[in-house]
């Protein structure tokens, strides 16, 4: 059997998700479960009866795979991408009418029937006077999306059962908080869903530009899980020997990576790798030294390749130290392990591990962090995989593709590759450079073509704090005007958007509030 045969075969197997609720797109706009065939193959693709696939796909099927929760996700993905994707064939149709009999009625039918929501009523009203204003339209629509999507796609695989396991997971491995900071980029919108597979709910995530977390704010974070395990003994008491683990992840893209690794690095994967890794030692090295009785972190580096979501994952030693040079590719074990019996393949997750060390004369990890990182590697093989058999062992859209901006607090609703780029700010000065990074690849994906910029605001607050909610309520309107204050000529020729939410924190919260999709965006 022929790699397309198998990939063909391995797709036939896939299951549609049972029960999965989904409003799907016309069928006309839903995505081609295989991409457009290009004129010739690129770099590192090569023609199998008649496709350009990957090289990195191999020719076997894998044994350490999820079919059944990669059936899933192709699906998600799919309805996720069609809903996007329809936007601007149905602008581009209701803007063709807009000077019809009947527009108004017309236009929001269309918009029902084709999107799921109603377009902004006075947009449509005033189009008769000038020209219909499709930009407010289109920052409309791209927002409203996201939050019809929010509310339509359960996280489905984030099942209490699911994280209570991986919970006790971690802490059998001796790590009772699990805290990731990835690069802000889009392509890793789907890092835990997707590439690692690690349910939502079980670790702490936040995104900065170029993976450069704010060392003062984690150290914070790690009092304040450890104070509440001297207060209330959860999630392990503190005599218990567990420790934070603090996991920085930055990526590069093997095919172009000149120009397509990260932004905020200059696309320069050794320095990208070198940054995240002096960040976690500058965190490692703020406990140590500001707190007594032995307190100490265990860190890890991990390597996304964005264009097959590969993972590197750079071994500690004993001492929990690291080397960007020391590491596993998960692509050669998803090569060497492929038609291997089960038992053969995960034996071989641990040999990996001891030949990276080996290889650099450094000591093993200690016990836990080797299981821990045999679990993230064997979860990725399923993703490698599943970029093998939906897109061909590489993403069409190797480069910047997200949809819109998230600033604030993260959504945690939706997560997928290229869906949104995000920055974590308080406020536009503190968080200055992850906004630029954002505005400027809006510029080339959206500006360039007359589009705004959507910019999703999004902040949550704490029910048990008087005032929480009205201080987040604030926080929002004054970042919205800051932005329009950075950028006073994307403000002025209307290509700014911004909607405004902001959310409960505590469990059953997970609604968001919608105060504004802006009705009153910037440059009216």
């Amino acid at each position: 059997m022929n790699t397309r045969q198998r990939l063909e075969a391995m797709r036939a197997r896939q299951p549609a998700p049972a029960g999965m609720a989904m409003r799907t797109a016309p069928a006309a706009s839903r995505l081609p479960s295989w991409p457009e065939r290009p004129s010739f193959c690129p770099p590192g693709m090569q023609e199998r009866s008649g496709e350009c696939v990957s090289t990195v796909c191999a020719p076997q099927a894998h044994p350490l795979i999820d079919a059944a929760r990669n059936g899933a996700l192709a699906e998600y993905e799919r309805t996720v991408r069609a809903r996007f994707d329809t936007i601007v064939p149905t602008l581009k149709e209701i803007a063709a009418q807009q000077h019809e009999a009947g527009f108004e009625q017309r236009a929001q039918q269309i918009a029902r029937e084709r999107l799921g929501f109603e377009l902004p009523a006075d947009v449509l009203s005033d189009a008769w006077v000038t020209t219909l204003n499709m930009r407010k339209l289109y920052g409309h629509s791209v927002l409203q999306t996201y939050h019809v999507l929010a509310r339509e796609l359960p996280a489905r695989w984030n099942r209490r059962a699911d994280a209570e396991a991986m919970q006790r997971f971690f802490i059998e491995c001796g790590f009772h908080e699990v805290d990731i900071s990835p690069c802000a980029d889009g392509r890793l919108k789907g890092l835990l869903q997707f590439v690692l597979r690690l349910p939502l709910q079980t670790v702490r995530r936040k995104s900065y530009a170029g993976a450069m977390f704010d060392v003062e704010l984690n150290v914070k974070h790690w009092i304040e899980t450890e104070l509440r395990r001297f207060r209330e003994g959860l999630p392990t008491l503190a005599d218990a020997g567990t420790r934070y683990l603090k996991i920085a992840v930055y990526h590069f893209s093997s095919s172009d990576p000149q120009h397509e690794g990260c932004a905020a690095h200059g696309s320069d994967d050794r320095k990208a790798a070198q940054a995240a890794l002096d960040r976690l030692a500058a965190f490692r090295t703020a406990i140590e030294n500001g707190f007594c009785c032995g307190a100490s972190v265990a860190t890890l580096l991990i390597g996304v390749d964005t264009d097959n979501d590969a993972i590197k994952i750079h071994v500690p030693d004993a001492n929990g130290e690291m080397d960007t040079e020391c590491f596993v590719d998960n692509l050669a074990v998803y090569r060497q392990t492929a038609g291997m019996a089960a038992s053969e393949a995960r034996w071989r997750l641990g040999a990996a591990i001891d030949e990276a060390v080996r290889g650099r004369g450094r000591s093993a990890p200690e016990a836990g962090m080797r299981t821990l990182i045999e679990r993230l590697l064997s979860n990725n093989l399923s993703q490698i995989d599943y970029v093998c058999v939906q897109h061909n062992g590489r993403y069409a859209d190797i480069g910047h593709a997200e949809r819109f901006i998230n600033i604030g607090d993260s959504f945690d609703v939706l997560h997928l590759r290229n869906l949104a780029y995000f920055g974590h700010l308080h406020t536009i000065e503190e968080g200055a450079a992850d906004m630029d990074v954002g505005i400027k690849i809006f510029s080339k994906l959206n500006v360039t073509h007359g589009l705004p910029i959507p910019i999703a605001i999004h902040y949550r607050y704490d029910e048990q704090v008087p005032g929480s909610r009205e201080r987040a309520v604030a926080r929002c309107r004054r970042i919205k005007a800051a932005i329009g204050t950075r950028y006073p000529t994307l403000a002025k020729e209307g290509l700014l958007f911004c909607g405004m939410t902001v959310q409960g924190k505590q469990p059953g919260s997970a609604q968001e509030e919608v105060l504004d999709i802006d009705t009153n965006s910037h440059g009216h």
